[in-house]
């Protein structure tokens, strides 16, 4: 008889000799992180410290330590009673967390517009989203990973560690969301928006990149929410043309 996936078999270990001494709290976060974005582990499900930290060959100590970062990117939950677990947003949270993300993204826009695109950005990009083409077609939990870091490299090249930070903690909550509401992830429609979008940036069409991410963003809202988003005004951020 098939068994229930333990919550933390998706993150795989491997001893190494050459380990250093402080990456056990960054081993145990990201094979969590991506465990829970690619919705290996469900919303809601327990994380028994002393299961994960067996499973990842370290102390409870080190396992505390990447809760703790998890619980500040809103992925995981703790009580004193229930110990840790993945969190369950609620469709008011979902809707928050939308509408925050359009808004910091379109922010993000406004600071490329004064030359942080370079040719080696546009590089980067595009071979990100070849890289979401194959793992799209690869199937599996992947492409939902890739779809969203998209936005975090667009976030990292303005130069802003703090917007990158927001991005990604948005970009996060919102794979969460799309588990726990059992809501597709559109790959193929996020790829092709991806795509319109660099096109606009490689032409240094601030305004149409501004407008595509806009665009992007209500689309994604509406697929997460299944129901109509209105769409943002964006004429005062469209004008980021350099000088």
């Amino acid at each position: 008889m098939r068994r229930n996936p333990s919550p933390t078999d998706p993150a795989p270990t491997r001893a190494s000799a050459h380990r250093r001494a402080g990456d056990g709290p960054d081993r145990v976060y990201d094979g969590l992180r991506r465990a829970i974005i690619g919705q290996a582990i469900l919303p809601g499900a327990k994380l028994p410290e002393g299961e994960v930290a067996g499973r990842f060959g370290v102390s409870r100590t080190v396992v505390r330590a990447a809760f703790g970062r998890l619980i500040a990117e809103g992925l995981v939950v703790r009580s004193s009673n229930q110990g840790a677990r993945v969190a369950k947003p609620s469709q008011d949270e979902a809707a928050d967390i939308l509408d925050l993300r359009r808004s910091i993204e379109l922010v993000v826009m406004a600071r490329l517009g004064d030359g942080r695109i370079t040719e080696a950005v546009l590089r980067d990009l595009r071979a990100h989203v070849a890289a979401e083409e194959h793992a799209l077609a690869a199937g599996g939990s992947e492409s939902i990973r890739l779809s969203g870091e998209f936005h975090v490299r667009l976030a990292e090249a303005t130069g802003s560690p703090l917007l990158a930070r927001y991005v990604s903690e948005l970009v996060s909550r919102c794979s969460l969301m799309l588990s726990e509401h059992h809501l597709p992830h559109s790959g193929r429609c996020a790829v092709q928006e991806h795509d319109a979008l660099i096109d606009c940036l490689t032409r240094s069409d601030m305004a149409a990149a501004t407008a595509e991410m806009a665009h992007h963003l209500t689309a994604v809202a509406e697929r997460a929410l299944k129901k109509p988003v209105a769409p943002f005004s964006v004429p005062e951020l469209a004008r980021t043309e350099p000088a």
